[in-house]
């Protein structure tokens, strides 16, 4: 994660604007519970994580930027492709501009169906050049239930396909 570790400083200053946005989507969107556990998956610093009202947990590869979170949640060191919670263990999970850095997407979006239970949040840079096979793995692994086009991204609401 040497990239991130080593814009960290200016992370939020870089992309904190641009990621409220679409956090304040999701929340218009989610109706969650205080007793909802979410996951972030490629949480970054942490920025938005206090606007949940509920248990959240945030997972991130960069060490530099989890440094910057200073908050009531529990944020850990670790990656999408090896997610180490038991399955079904988040009633929602998401992944904010993150699948696109993930190093097999296909195994991260598995992980995190497995350890999610049925509602799930993605969104996507528009112009990654992984963005094709990211929606079609999306669209194989999840039902989407709503896919809404914000400024640099696609946001996707899912939940489990049986």
């Amino acid at each position: 994660m040497g990239y991130y570790d080593e814009i960290s400083a200016g992370y939020e200053e870089l992309h904190k604007e641009e990621q409220l946005k679409k956090v304040k989507i999701i929340l218009n969107k989610l109706n969650l519970k205080k007793t909802d556990k979410l996951l972030d998956v490629g949480c970054g610093t942490g920025l938005y994580l206090d606007l949940f009202d509920c248990d959240v947990t945030g997972i991130d590869p960069s060490e530099k930027l989890l440094e910057k979170y200073n908050g009531p949640h529990q944020v850990i060191l670790g990656s999408a492709e090896s997610l180490d919670f038991p399955g079904n263990s988040f009633d929602i999970v998401m992944s904010i501009t993150a699948i696109h850095n993930f190093d097999d997407v296909g195994k991260g979006l598995k992980e995190i169906q497995r350890v999610g239970k049925d509602r799930f949040v993605f969104s996507v840079l528009k112009r990654s050049p992984k963005y094709g096979i990211i929606e079609k793995l999306i669209n194989e692994l999840f039902i989407v239930d709503e896919k809404i086009e914000e400024d640099k991204d696609y946001l996707f609401f899912t939940h489990r396909k049986n």
